[in-house]
């Protein structure tokens, strides 16, 4: 039986820090409300985020400035979130039309009775990485036996479980993480949970002590969940189960919006920093340099699509994502379901429509030439 000693928590940073620098937290004090112009004849429309306003969810936000939501007659307002909100659970009660949110968290709650399905995976990839400092000696999961091994919690944990496990690794302590990288930083933690397009730039753009400039990629070794093998889904677009089985207009509204949102994040993808200029404008108070990282290593979640065509969800990765869910135990012993989910819980068919309309438009929704830019990350992101 694999064994863990208990969380402490690292009194290292206020949450307030993390409140406005995390991608994966709880409360939103700030949470700003972008909403389309409300036009006649328009069909209203509520989009749960699972955080606050960010380049993570830059495509949204482009779809909503450049028109796109308005061009399929839809008045759509984005509604961010801090941790107090749980985005599926919002949708599930009837709150929001449709919700963003990782698939994990997603299944635990269809478990527990939310009549939710995946209609668009927009990420691909997973941006979970542990990060150490590169002289500690930790270059493999096997390495962090015996580590203090921060996480935050709040089922982003996860992947770290499910690495641990198959690495057969139980004898570390596992930290409870503030919503930053001081535990890190300060040594409290040997090696700490980040997203790339968040947290880890949080370390870059902090000034090495040593040398009195900025940290680079060389000071620090990083795990990345992909290589490891038990990547999970991330954010994905999720729709009511039910209107989407009884309500016709309910799956035209569906096609409609995953049409405008696609063609939002197509508009990332090749305008970077015009897609974090939009974020920032509709009340995102990160720095300038890191919501560009952000738009950025986001866009690499994304793009190239392996699948056909953004949205659209890998049959594998989905398995193995469900695998995970259902074999990986976390402190307690506890998994995040105890059975496959229903054959509900994803579909590409209103996601297929989408692609199908953008590539007669025109769009590139595969994206196979893509290439990321290179962003200079200032001190404090700004």
């Amino acid at each position: 039986m694999r064994t863990t000693t208990p969380w402490r928590t690292v009194a290292a940073a206020t949450v307030a820090a993390g409140l406005v620098l995390t991608g994966c937290s709880s409360s939103d004090a700030d949470a700003d409300t972008s909403t389309a112009g409300e036009g006649e004849g328009l069909t209203p429309v509520k989009l749960q985020l699972q955080w606050l306003t960010q380049a993570q969810f830059s495509g949204y936000y482009a779809a909503l400035d450049q028109g796109y939501y308005e061009e399929q007659g839809l008045d759509v307002e984005i509604i961010p979130s801090g941790g107090d909100i749980v985005p599926q659970d919002a949708l599930a009660q009837g709150e929001v039309d449709y919700a963003v949110a990782w698939v994990p968290k997603v299944l635990g709650s269809i478990e527990q009775g939310a009549s939710i399905t995946n209609v668009a995976q927009v990420f691909e990839r997973s941006a979970t990485l542990q990060v150490s400092f590169a002289d500690a000696g930790i270059d493999s999961v096997e390495d962090l036996a015996g580590k203090n091994v921060g996480s935050w919690g709040y089922g982003n944990e996860w992947e770290l479980f499910a690495g641990l496990g198959e690495a057969g690794v139980t004898d570390y302590t596992l930290v409870t993480q503030a919503f930053d990288m001081l535990g890190l930083l300060n040594g409290d933690i040997d090696a700490a949970q980040a997203m790339t397009y968040n947290e880890y730039a949080q370390l870059l753009e902090t000034v090495n002590p040593d040398t009195g400039e900025l940290y680079t990629a060389d000071d620090f070794s990083v795990i990345d969940w992909n290589d490891e093998g038990v990547a999970m889904l991330q954010d994905a677009v999720w729709a009511d189960t039910e209107r989407l089985e009884s309500d016709p207009a309910y799956e035209e509204t569906t096609v409609k919006f995953l049409t405008a949102t696609l063609k939002g994040w197509a508009y990332a993808r090749d305008n970077p920093q015009e897609a974090a200029d939009i974020v920032t404008a509709a009340g995102s108070t990160l720095g300038t340099s890191h919501q560009l990282w952000m738009a950025n290593e986001v866009n690499k979640l994304i793009w190239p699509s392996t699948t056909g065509g953004i949205g659209l969800v890998d049959p594998a990765a989905w398995d193995k994502t469900v695998e995970l869910a259902m074999s990986t135990q976390n402190e307690t012993g506890s998994s995040i379901i105890t059975e496959a989910p229903p054959e509900s819980a994803y579909t590409s068919e209103y996601v297929q429509q989408a692609i199908d309309a953008l590539t007669e438009e025109g769009v590139d929704v595969v994206g196979a030439d893509y290439a990321p830019i290179d962003v200079t990350l200032a001190e404090g992101g700004n």
